[in-house]
């Protein structure tokens, strides 16, 4: 049966990561100069639980509020463990020296609410400003346009698409307006600011946020 779209909704074909994704136990390690990227596992709820409980790093998040308990912590990274890596690439951010796990980045939704998949992270705050979100996405980058890729349709909003018909491959990342810190990361790793939106901020209803959409063009390296 043949549905309608809604009015802000497009059908466009895209060359996009074949899903289900690869999973976990199918994903290598990622290293830079100084950080491991890994695979998430169970045993990264204790300190994912540091990481989001520290209120300045959980302002950026679309909850806006820091978990209160260590189950919660365990049940935001179950969205990302077996069998839900099968449609998320998100990723532990250590430190190579030591393995500490300092944050979480990658693709948290895939499709994303616009019909893009959504790149995200976040970092402890004690590592804010020394470049490591930056060596994080371009390594992510590299990964990601490494999987396997097929043709594919999807339904994406027309504000959140580069053409029609046949387009190029999107991935979005979303900031708060106030993110400066964040917008510059996005910038060095190659997205291009697009958008600026509003809508109803996730944790209080009653109020509007100012956001700020970016995209990036995936060249794929299996080619």
């Amino acid at each position: 049966m043949w549905y309608p779209q809604p009015d802000n909704v497009v059908t466009v074909k895209a060359s996009l990561p074949t899903l289900p994704l690869p999973p976990h136990d199918a994903r290598s390690p990622l290293t830079t100069d100084r950080l491991l990227i890994r695979p998430l596992a169970a045993s990264d709820a204790e300190a994912l639980y540091v990481l989001r409980t520290q209120e300045e790093v959980m302002r950026w998040t679309s909850k806006g509020e820091i978990d209160p308990n260590i189950e919660a912590t365990r049940e935001k990274l179950n969205h990302f463990l077996p069998p839900n890596d099968a449609k998320t690439f998100n990723c532990a951010i250590c430190l190579k020296d030591s393995g500490k796990l300092i944050g979480m980045g990658g693709c948290h939704l895939y499709p994303a609410e616009h019909g893009w998949p959504e790149l995200g992270y976040i970092f402890r705050k004690e590592f804010w400003g020394k470049g490591i979100a930056t060596e994080f996405v371009s390594a992510w980058l590299r990964a990601w346009e490494e999987l396997p890729r097929s043709e594919r349709e999807v339904n994406v909003q027309k504000n959140m698409v580069n053409g029609e018909g046949a387009v190029q491959e999107h991935l979005i990342a979303i900031t708060e307006l106030a993110n400066l810190g964040s917008q510059g990361v996005l910038l060095k790793a190659g997205f291009e600011r697009f958008r600026e939106y509003e809508e109803k901020d996730v944790s209080d209803p009653n109020k509007m946020v100012q956001l700020v959409a970016f995209r990036y063009f995936p060249v794929s390296r299996n080619n």
